[in-house]
């Protein structure tokens, strides 16, 4: 194969199954396969290694098309992807399974494409045109961010760095819950602590009211009014909230306030656009959604029959609101309590004359349950009710805290055991993998101070012939395809797992093949070869670690 590979860093994967398909279209040509020529090839990694680098079941899918046994398209084909600069056997197994061994050079001619793509590599076009909101926390500026959503931070903050690798242009907005009763509660609680009054029973607690009414009062001694104190400390709590978020590595592109829906006139745009669509009534003086034609288990009010807007306005109007502004895909990210809100949101996109199954996307987080000292910790000193992101940051670091939170489905609960997030030891998912990378920088160091080049210049891809090199390439040429289907998924946790697997490959290929030589050992291309091999796979774990918004350290 060739190592012209593009900027954005495409697999060897990528090249073979274009390749294939050429051979394909070939003997489509010949009249030797009859059918449709397919539109993509897919290459598996087998995992037992003797069975070849990859391997495709593209025979059984063209076999009954073309009226032939699959082992006999599989012989069709053999010679013609045999003839593929780079591979180096062909073989048919089982009941027609082709597996493609490539030659050691062509295999480690990887190492050029990563060092050629840098940061790019991984990177890639699945995605190009589309146009993502990507909506994540939300949450009210009524207090602290909890640990519901420091899941939702770095979790949605690594999806949207994965998917604008795969090519799509992302938004990340923060919908800023600033109005109704809540609000209002807010500041009578605030209003209340700083007159030295019993907050509300329905109110709310914790130290940071106080803490709040102090810092209002001090900007402003003259103020008096419950909504003074609300309009006061919603400023101040959300200015602190985007501090925290800051810190913790996840930013916004747009910070969305509700209030701006009904003050712009979105809600009332909304209810017409919904109308023209003919999903809209009336009955006993209220209006109302006709979500049961779409699947939701109830009709849904926008308006009461006393004239005040529903919750459910404000959704409707901002998911309309999204779509106006041009998104192609309206990606919510909510709380494990919001499964109701699946049916509700799809419905609502099939009345405004969407298709739900493309315009609008749901992702449900679980409960994350934090451990220390072989207890569970579920009170907040500030707070006073769950742990708040800050602490967990004070407690863990937030590499660790980002790291642990993304490498879980985000559908399944989990827990975090802080014990083991601050050891330095291979146990602790986040230092096995930030130590790769550390151990990396260490060894290109030691090479470069005896003079060993690791540039491409220096670099012969046929040195590399070891199988655990073989396995090292196998695992980097892996990248893209993982990087792809995290995005495909909505799967950032992928990224994790497979930095986690490339730390190991790479520990058991230094502890097999030495870079370093040994005594009086003569510098040689070899200690060059795996040198620069080190170096790509140092490149790769930092981009990975960078999808995951963690730091990708030199020295520990």
């Amino acid at each position: 194969m060739s190592s012209d590979h593009s900027s954005s860093g495409a697999s060897l994967s990528d090249q073979l199954a274009a390749q294939i398909q050429v051979a394909i279209a070939q003997a489509f040509a010949r009249g030797e396969i009859t059918g449709e020529v397919p539109t993509a090839i897919t290459l598996e990694r087998p995992k037992n290694r003797d069975h070849g680098d990859y391997a495709t079941s593209i025979a059984l899918q063209l076999a009954k098309a073309a009226g032939k046994n699959p082992r006999e398209i599989a012989t069709i084909l053999q010679s013609a992807i045999a003839s593929i600069s780079g591979v180096s056997k062909v073989e048919i197994a089982g009941p027609g399974f082709i597996n493609i061994t490539l030659d050691r050079a062509s295999q480690a001619e990887l190492v050029r494409t990563i060092l050629t793509a840098g940061s790019a590599y991984g990177h890639g076009r699945a995605l190009q045109g589309v146009k993502i909101n990507l909506e994540f926390i939300s949450a009210n500026p009524t207090g602290p961010l909890h640990l519901g959503h420091t899941r939702w931070a770095a979790v949605g903050d690594s999806l949207g760095r994965v998917l604008s690798a795969a090519g799509a242009d992302v938004t990340r907005e923060f919908y800023i819950n600033d109005r109704g009763r809540q609000m209002d509660l807010f500041g009578q609680s605030v209003q209340a602590a700083a007159q030295g009054k019993p907050i509300p029973e329905d109110g709310y607690q914790g130290n940071y009211i106080n803490e709040l009414a102090k810092e209002v009062v001090a900007a402003n001694p003259a103020i008096s009014t419950s909504e003074e104190f609300r309009e006061a400390a919603y400023k101040v709590q959300l200015a602190q909230q985007q501090r925290v978020l800051e810190t913790f590595h996840t930013n916004f592109d747009i910070w969305f306030s509700e209030r701006s829906l009904h003050e712009s006139g979105a809600v009332e745009h909304g209810l017409v656009k919904l109308r023209e669509q003919g999903h809209v009534f009336e009955d006993a003086g209220a209006v109302w959604l006709r979500t049961t034609d779409f699947g939701d288990d109830k009709d849904r009010v926008i308006v009461k029959e006393d004239g005040d807007l529903t919750y459910f306005a404000s959704d409707t109007a901002y998911y309309i609101n999204k779509r106006e502004r041009g998104f192609d895909i309206c990606i919510y990210m909510l709380g494990a309590d919001h499964h109701g809100y699946i049916h509700r949101l799809k419905a609502t996109a099939a009345c405004a004359g969407d298709n739900p199954d493309y315009n609008v996307e749901i992702m449900i987080g679980q409960l994350v349950k934090i451990m220390e000292g072989g207890e569970e910790l579920k009170l907040s000193k500030r707070a006073g009710t769950i742990i708040t992101l800050e602490e967990l940051v004070e407690k863990v670091g937030v590499d660790a805290a980002r790291y642990t939170l993304i490498r879980y489905p985000v559908d399944t609960p989990m827990v975090m055991d802080v014990d083991v997030l601050k050891r330095n030891t291979n146990e602790n998912p986040v230092y096995y993998v930030q130590y790769a990378h550390a151990r990396i920088a260490a060894v290109l160091r030691n090479t470069a101070e005896i003079g060993i080049k690791s540039d491409l210049a220096s670099f012969d891809p046929s040195q590399l012939s070891h199988d655990r090199e073989n396995e090292l390439l196998g695992a980097l040429a892996e990248f893209p395809r993982v990087v792809a289907s995290a995005a495909e998924f909505r799967e950032p946790h992928r990224i994790a797992r497979y930095l986690e697997e490339l730390a190991g490959v790479y520990h058991g290929f230094y502890a097999d093949c030495r870079v370093l030589p040994l005594g009086d050992e003569p510098i040689s291309a070899i200690h060059s070869a795996r040198a620069a091999l080190s170096a790509a796979t140092m490149q790769v774990l930092a981009n990975g670690l960078d999808l995951l918004g963690v730091s990708a350290p030199e020295r520990m």
